[in-house]
């Protein structure tokens, strides 16, 4: 099963379209999951209309228009795997220990918020991933998301895939 993971597309305040190597992973998935902070309906309905399978939040940029249509959290079962879906999970310090705390029945959790890129795994066994941004790269060095394989109950091949500058 592969997976494309997307946050903080904050469109159109920092971009007025998501980027075409990321519209072009979106029929490759068979599950696009997106952190939140969306800011506009229009992307929603755009990876809603291309997705096969869409697990989805709302983050703390969105308005009413789309809390009314996502949930601040949000749950799946994927290849035998469960995972687990939030904008915001706090400083990043403690975060692996407050994460797997919050949500022990997880494997894997995927949040925003920061765009900074994450990939780490709690003592426990939980698997935090933040796919950055692919439109507001922040601090960072490059505009981002990320791309996985669930196998056998395993996420594998994980993947931050880095944009080309605008």
């Amino acid at each position: 099963m592969r997976l494309l993971l997307v946050s903080d597309t904050h469109l159109p305040l920092r971009a007025k379209r998501l980027p075409d190597q990321l519209i072009d992973e979106i029929p490759r998935a068979d599950v696009v999951i997106h952190a939140g902070d969306w800011v506009d309906a229009d992307t929603l309905d755009l990876l809603e209309s291309r997705s096969r399978r869409l697990v989805a939040v709302y983050g703390n940029n969105d308005g009413p228009g789309l809390r009314a249509r996502l949930p601040e959290t949000a749950y799946a079962g994927l290849g035998g795997l469960r995972f687990g879906v939030i904008h915001e999970t706090g400083p990043a310090q403690g975060r692996e220990a407050r994460c797997a705390a919050r949500f022990p029945e997880l494997d894997v959790l995927v949040f925003g918020h920061s765009h900074i890129p994450w990939d780490t795994t709690a003592p426990k066994g939980l698997r935090l991933l933040n796919p950055g941004s692919p439109t507001d790269r922040r601090r960072q060095p490059h505009h981002t998301y990320m791309t996985a394989t669930v196998d056998g109950g395993r996420l594998t091949e994980v993947e931050l895939c880095r944009l080309p500058p605008r």
